[in-house]
C-alpha cells in the first residue's frame, strides 16, 4: 500500500499543483473562464483515459509511438506558454481579445499536463491485477487503497494551490503562475531533448566546457524529482504570501458587518493556506522518508550449502523441515549462480520448490516475512501452497524429484535458467 501511495503522489503531484493553479486562474475571468477551465479539465481527463486504454488495452500505441506523441504535445505546450507570456505582456492577462487567447493557451497546457501525467496511474489497478489475479485479494485491495490515498492527497494539494493563488493580488497571481509554468516548461523541454537524442532527431553537441546536450539530458533524467520539488517550492510561496498579507490587512469598512465580512474572508484565506501547507509537508514527507521506506531493499537470506552429487543438488528433508524459506544455488560452468528456494508447505508433507525468480519480476528473489513468502520487487505475498506451480508472481517452476528422504534438483535443469540471473 505504501509503495503505491508514494508512486501515485510522485507521478501526479507536480501536474496536480499546476493544474490547480491553471484551473482557478482561468476561472476568475468570469463565466467564459469557468467554461474554458471545466472544458480543459474534462478534455485532459478524457485524453488520459484514452491514452491509458490505447497503451495497455490495445497494440495501437506502442512506447515508441507514445514518445513521439509526447514530444509533439510538449512542443505545443511550450508554444502555448510563449504565446501566453507574450499576450500577457502586451495586454491585461484576462481581458479583451488577449483574454480569450490566454484562456485558450492555458487550457491547452492544462489538457497536455493531465493527458501526460495521469495514464500510468490509471492503469495501476490493471497492473496489480495481472499479479494478484483477483480484485478480492487482500493485497489488491490494500494497493488500491494506497493509490486512492495518493489521489486524495494530490487532489487536495492542487485544490489548495489553486484556491490560494486566486486569493493573491494580481501581480503575485501572475508571478506564481508564471513560475509554475516555467518549471513545467523546463521539465517538458528536457524531456523533449531526451526523446530527440534517443531517436537521433538531433545530434549530441558540445555546448561549453564539458557540458553537452547528452549530459543535460542525462542529468535531467537522473534528477527528475528536482522538478517536482521545484514545483512544490513555488507552490509553498502561495500560503506564505497569504499569511504575510493577512498580518497587514488594512481594508476599509463602514459598518461592523463589513468588518466581520473582511475578517471572515481572511480567515478562509488562512484556512486554504493551512491546507496547502499541510499537503505540501505531507507530500515532502511522502517523497523523502516514506519513499525511502517503501523502496527499502530487503536483504535476502544467505544461500545455504548443499552438495552436488551425480548431477543433482541434494537437499535432505532435515535441512528444510522447519517450514521456513531456504535458499540454495548452483554455480554453472559459466560461473553464474542459479538460485532456487525450498519451503515446506503448511500442514502438509509436500514442498514448494522453484527458482528464486519469476517471469514478471525477474531475479529479485523472495524473502520470508511473518511466515509468508514475499516477492522482493513487487511486495506480492505468495500463497505457499501454490509455489511450484506456474502463474502470476510465483517462482519459475524447475524440475526436481524426491528419493529416499532427499530433494534432488538436476544441475542440467538449473543450467537452463542461466539467463534469468545474468
Amino acid at each position: 500500500m505504501l509503495k503505491y501511495f508514494v508512486d501515485t503522489t510522485e507521478a501526479l503531484l507536480s501536474g496536480a499543483l499546476l493544474t490547480g493553479m491553471l484551473y482557478f486562474y482561468i476561472s476568475i475571468s468570469g463565466r467564459k473562464g469557468k467554461i474554458f477551465a471545466l472544458l480543459g479539465l474534462l478534455m485532459g481527463l478524457a485524453g488520459a483515459g484514452t491514452v491509458a486504454y490505447l497503451k495497455n488495452g490495445t497494440k495501437l500505441l506502442t512506447s515508441s509511438k507514445w514518445n513521439e506523441i509526447v514530444m509533439i504535445l510538449f512542443f505545443i505546450a511550450l508554444g502555448a506558454l510563449m504565446l501566453f507570456w507574450i499576450s500577457s505582456a502586451l495586454r491585461k492577462p484576462l481581458s479583451g481579445v488577449s483574454g480569450w487567447i490566454n484562456c485558450i493557451m492555458l487550457c491547452v497546457i492544462m489538457i497536455i499536463t493531465v493527458t501526460y501525467a495521469l495514464p500510468d496511474v490509471l492503469v495501476y489497478p490493471y497492473s496489480i491485477l495481472l499479479v494478484e489475479k483477483s480484485v478480492l485479494s487482500t493485497a489488491f485491495i490494500f494497493k488500491v487503497i494506497g493509490i486512492l490515498f495518493g489521489i486524495i492527497l494530490i487532489f487536495l494539494a492542487g485544490l489548495s494551490a489553486g484556491k490560494g493563488l486566486i486569493r493573491l493580488d494580481a501581480g503575485n497571481k501572475m508571478l506564481m503562475l508564471s513560475l509554475g509554468l516555467g518549471m513545467n516548461g523546463l521539465r517538458h523541454l528536457t524531456m523533449c531533448l531526451r526523446i530527440m537524442l534517443t531517436k537521433k532527431l538531433i545530434q549530441n553537441h558540445q555546448l561549453f566546457g564539458d557540458v553537452s546536450l547528452f549530459k543535460i539530458a542525462q542529468f535531467s533524467s537522473n534528477h527528475d524529482n528536482w522538478f517536482i520539488f521545484g514545483s512544490m517550492i513555488i507552490s509553498a510561496f502561495i500560503p506564505v504570501l497569504i499569511w504575510i498579507k493577512s498580518r497587514h490587512v488594512n481594508e476599509p469598512y463602514k459598518t461592523p458587518a463589513e468588518k466581520r465580512k473582511i475578517l471572515k474572508k481572511w480567515l478562509v484565506n488562512k484556512r486554504w493556506a493551512g491546507l496547502a501547507t499541510a499537503c505540501l509537508v505531507l507530500s515532502l514527507l511522502n517523497l523523502t522518508e516514506l519513499k525511502a521506506i517503501a523502496n527499502r531493499e530487503v536483504e535476502l537470506s544467505p544461500v545455504e550449502d548443499a552438495p552436488v552429487i551425480d548431477g543433482n543438488v541434494e537437499i535432505t528433508f532435515e535441512m528444510v523441515e522447519d517450514g521456513h524459506l531456504h535458499r540454495f544455488a548452483y554455480t554453472t560452468e559459466n560461473n553464474i549462480a542459479v538460485r532456487f528456494i525450498v519451503i515446506k508447505k503448511p500442514n502438509s508433507s509436500s514442498y514448494g520448490i522453484g527458482l528464486d525468480a519469476c517471469d514478471i519480476c525477474g531475479e529479485t528473489g523472495y524473502y520470508e516475512k511473518d511466515g509468508q513468502v514475499v516477492c522482493n520487487l513487487c511486495d506480492v505475498v505468495m500463497n505457499i501452497n501454490t509455489i511450484g506451480f506456474k502463474g502470476g508472481c510465483n517462482p519459475i517452476v524447475i524440475p526436481y524429484s524426491i528419493e529416499n528422504g532427499k530433494i534432488l534438483v538436476p544441475t542440467d535443469g538449473l543450467s537452463e535458467f542461466e539467463k534469468e540471473f545474468k
